[in-house]
């Protein structure tokens, strides 16, 4: 996979036009959810190509990130009239990009596309990196495929219409890519007032928080070895997050938060991380994102979850764990009963 093209930009309407002009599709289709079709298409409906594009809706919030609605994706290009030529132009969260993608890059064996995120979480992480998905049979991004959207156009201004929970979803995935990367911009997102943000200086935070990403991505496209840095916190955040799925449904971010307290607890007890970062980083988590509720008898049906990740060889249980902050060490293991200990953790000892 080539280097992403990623443009920051303040005037979506320009950027998209770019976008169009470099790809010079014979169709343009724009999918959307039905929260974004109303609050953030009308940014985008001036631009030339966009506003006569073929719109397609789905459902909002990450339950209906399934195989019906990319069905329904893939029935309204074709009845459309897309081709091999056209552009899908995905604006909208990490549900919608992560669909999107996996929808064009399938349609007629793939068709060009552009992310447009609308929320932090889209912008720092499922927007960026090329990864496709959709969840399937009760697991989190079961299915999909690694491919680059043509552009991720990342619009700041965005940034002010986001409510304090999806902001925080966003900051979490933030707060990973300061942890394996440096004491500066670690210290700088605990310090950071995420409530009540300073929307310039975020805007600085997310551009850095992207590069992280983007260098990591370009190294390993194919997740084979450093890319599975980016997993720090999500082998048991995403088993919090199918866990919720069947109860009360969490945001994306709030999982990971809750991931990264359990396996900086493991990093802790097995690969040496300090514990007064430790306990720094918990001790916002805490503050912001609360604690899901369960209890010891859910810790089985965790650890199932777990062992259905799709990080895992040979039925081990694999996460990325840090020594330190920037100190990266991928491939690591933990048992049965050091993963109920990271849940006891979790649960009732920070």
């Amino acid at each position: 996979m080539e280097k992403q093209k990623i443009t920051i930009s303040d005037n979506l309407g320009q950027a998209l036009a770019g976008a169009i002009a470099e790809c010079a599709p014979d169709r343009i289709f724009v999918l959307a959810d039905e929260t974004t079709a109303r609050l953030c298409l009308p940014l985008a409906a001036s631009c030339p190509g966009v506003n006569e594009a073929g719109l397609i809706t789905i459902k909002a919030t990450d339950s209906n990130k399934n195989i019906d609605s990319l069905q329904h994706v893939w029935a309204e290009l074709g009845r459309m009239g897309a081709t091999r030529h056209s552009m899908l132009i995905n604006i909208g969260g990490g549900m919608v990009t992560d669909l999107g993608g996996f929808a064009a890059s399938t349609f007629k064996r793939g068709i060009s596309y552009v992310n447009v995120p609308t929320t932090l979480l889209a912008m720092v992480d499922a927007s960026v990196g090329g990864k496709t998905g959709i969840n399937f049979n009760g697991l989190k991004n079961e299915v999909g495929v690694f491919n680059n959207a043509s552009r991720v156009i990342l619009d700041t201004d965005f940034l002010g219409t986001m409510d304090t929970e999806n902001m925080l979803s966003g900051y979490a995935e933030m707060l990973k890519h300061g942890l394996i990367s440096s004491e500066r911009m670690w210290a700088e997102l605990l310090s950071f007032d995420v409530e009540h943000p300073d929307l310039g200086q975020l805007r600085r935070m997310v551009a850095d928080s992207v590069a992280v990403k983007e260098r990591i991505v370009l190294e390993d496209p194919t997740e084979r070895s450093l890319r599975k840095a980016l997993n720090l916190g999500h082998t048991a955040g995403h088993a919090f997050e199918s866990f919720a799925l069947a109860h009360r449904p969490v945001l994306h971010g709030y999982a990971v938060a809750y991931g990264l307290v359990c396996e900086l607890y493991l990093s802790v007890v097995k690969t040496g991380f300090p514990a007064d970062r430790m306990r720094q980083t918990v001790a916002f988590i805490n503050e912001h994102y609360g604690k899901m509720n369960i209890t010891c008898d859910d810790y089985a049906t965790l650890f199932e979850l777990m062992t259905h990740d799709k990080k895992n060889v040979a039925g081990t249980i694999n996460f990325t764990l840090l020594g330190g902050i920037g100190d990266i060490r991928i491939n690591q293991t933990a048992t049965r009963d050091e993963i109920f200990e990271a849940l006891d953790f979790y649960r009732e000892g920070n």
